[in-house]
């Protein structure tokens, strides 16, 4: 049961190129830091993937239990999000936001259980990388050869409070990689000659860094001029009209226009 509230709570996201590059950490000693504070945080969802500098940053945070599930013969687990709306603390750690979760859960994705706790009054602190966003499909596809099949919704980031951007140089995250930081030992080599190559990595840290930039500007820079742009895509049944839906949402959003979407049956 969801408390009756007036507030919505305030999600911050921490946003990387690529795992690895520390945005659960960070979370975590943003986190920690908020509890010495005084604010009551617990973790909702955290995945430490073994790595140990994630483990021990996690040390001391109350971790809620997370939830059992069965499906097709295989014991699953999910975020519990109405132990956490019991507990209901003031702000809660969620890792990896466009996570898919088992099916038959009551929300499809993970983004919208933390929707479900901002809703009822809860601040969120949530990690993503940048190749998940909606937008950016066809793009990352094109960039590294790699289709992501769990996207969120540009929506999602646009209506976020605070975006941080975690960075280190596409050189630093391939070394943290060698020295098996990320993956187990014998997942290396192929990372390195598949996603982890430095020109995906170059390219991946760009459409970061400007992910974040453009926000900085929309939030700053005032409209000066009554007369805006606006970008409008037409869309028939075809199965290019995502990819065009897309391409039009990115020349929106950089041009900080209206996107209207016209379909004629």
């Amino acid at each position: 049961m969801i408390r009756s509230t007036h507030r919505r709570g305030r999600h911050k996201v921490f946003m990387g190129m690529a795992p690895g590059v520390g945005k659960t950490c960070r979370m975590l000693q943003e986190g920690k830091e908020a509890l010495r504070e005084g604010t009551d945080v617990v973790i909702g969802l955290l995945e430490t993937h073994r790595r140990k500098d994630t483990i021990r940053e996690a040390e001391g945070l109350e971790q809620i239990p997370r939830k059992h599930l069965r499906h097709q013969g295989v014991n699953l687990e999910e975020m519990d999000v109405a132990a956490v709306l019991a507990r209901h603390p003031q702000l809660v750690l969620v890792d990896e936001l466009a996570h898919t979760n088992v099916p038959g859960s009551e929300r499809e994705k993970r983004w919208q259980d933390v929707e479900m706790l901002l809703l009822s009054g809860i601040d969120v602190y949530s990690t993503l990388n940048i190749q998940h966003l909606e937008s950016l499909n066809d793009l990352v596809a094109e960039l590294t050869g790699v289709v992501v099949r769990e996207r969120i919704p540009n929506r999602v980031i646009a209506h976020a409070d605070e975006v941080v951007l975690v960075d280190v140089t596409p050189e630093t995250l391939q070394e943290r990689l060698k020295e098996g930081k990320i993956y187990a030992p014998e997942k290396v080599g192929q990372a390195l000659t598949n996603f982890f190559q430095r020109r995906h990595l170059v390219a991946l840290r760009e459409l970061s860094l400007r992910e974040v930039a453009d926000r900085v500007d929309n939030d700053i820079l005032p409209a000066i001029t009554p007369l805006r742009e606006r970008v409008m895509v037409c869309l028939a049944n075809h199965r290019s009209s995502k990819r065009l839906l897309r391409r039009a949402a990115r020349l929106a959003a950089a041009m900080d226009a209206p996107l209207l979407m016209l379909t004629v049956q």
